[in-house]
């Protein structure tokens, strides 16, 4: 690998404790690989938020970029440190003076990041529409020399990532030069088979998830299946496993585009004196 290809890696939604400690347990043994690694952590604190603690414990673990999604502002205390930190972005299409930043700047190998996180609109709370404002914040990253544009767009329809995707590898992007390098999905929790270079870009409809491996996207299956089968209220309980999943894509990129993506399916008995890998599918 030349000193131009840059190696990225992007965690799925970080759910939970079992969620956080694969992760960990992934980059103690693979971080050196990779040179830049984000991470979803919208339901890193008990399925829901993520609190300073775990925010802390995950940066000192690797990651090098946060995103999130609807759920950022569900343990109260993020208020107290979102503005303080630079490597943690909520979605970028909440109303202006929301707390918090939608992109991040880093510079890797001498080459300028920016990290932009959006939330869809389709079956989603109300939300500012993010194609004009996510359209605007790359064209200012353009003009600012930043050559490598990552976006985490956190939403619920499929059709709705797909388009977003192909719009902005249309406006931005070209065979022989592309500035939107990767445009990773999330938010179902449940990784899709559908990586690809899509006119220079990486694409994945969903990254998936980390967390408990025995659950329903990373929740009880009790408390799930009185919620659903009986539409009546029921709070969701993050599940308790020995087993847990970790999903994520790896995605290879040179100066002027993306050149690989492939996914990555582990999991982790924890009662288990070695790892039982299931790993990646090359795209």
């Amino acid at each position: 690998m030349t000193n131009d290809t840059l190696k990225i890696l992007f965690f799925g939604d970080i759910t939970g404790r079992q969620g956080r400690l694969v992760v960990k347990s992934f980059l103690e043994e693979h971080k050196n690989e990779y040179d830049f690694v984000i991470a979803n952590i919208e339901n890193a604190s008990h399925g829901f938020g993520l609190t300073k603690k775990n925010y802390e414990d995950l940066n000192n673990s690797g990651v090098d970029c946060f995103t999130s999604g609807n759920h950022i502002w569900d343990k109260k205390d993020i208020n107290e440190y979102i503005n303080e930190v630079t490597n943690l972005v909520r979605p970028i299409n909440y109303p202006t003076g929301t707390d918090g930043s939608g992109v991040a700047n880093f510079e890797v190998k001498g080459q300028k990041i920016a990290v932009i996180n959006a939330l869809g609109r389709v079956f989603m709370p109300p939300i500012d529409s993010p194609w004009q404002i996510v359209v605007q914040e790359i064209e200012k990253q353009k003009e600012n020399g930043v050559q490598h544009i990552f976006i985490d767009f956190h939403a619920e329809a499929t059709a709705e990532k797909i388009c977003f995707s192909k719009y902005l590898a249309k406006e931005f992007n070209t065979e022989e030069n592309s500035l939107v390098k990767a445009f990773f999905g999330t938010h179902t929790h449940v990784q899709t088979a559908d990586e690809q270079i899509c006119n220079g870009m990486a694409y994945i409809t969903d990254a998936g998830f980390c967390g408990a491996a025995d659950s329903v996207i990373g929740m009880e299956f009790s408390t799930s299946l009185k919620r659903l089968s009986t539409s009546l209220p029921e709070r969701y309980e993050i599940a308790q496993s020995n087993k847990a999943q970790l999903n994520g894509v790896e995605v290879l990129i040179d100066r002027t585009r993306a050149t690989h993506i492939k996914r990555i399916n582990l999991f982790v008995d924890n009662n288990e004196t070695e790892k039982e890998v299931n790993l990646e599918s090359d795209g």
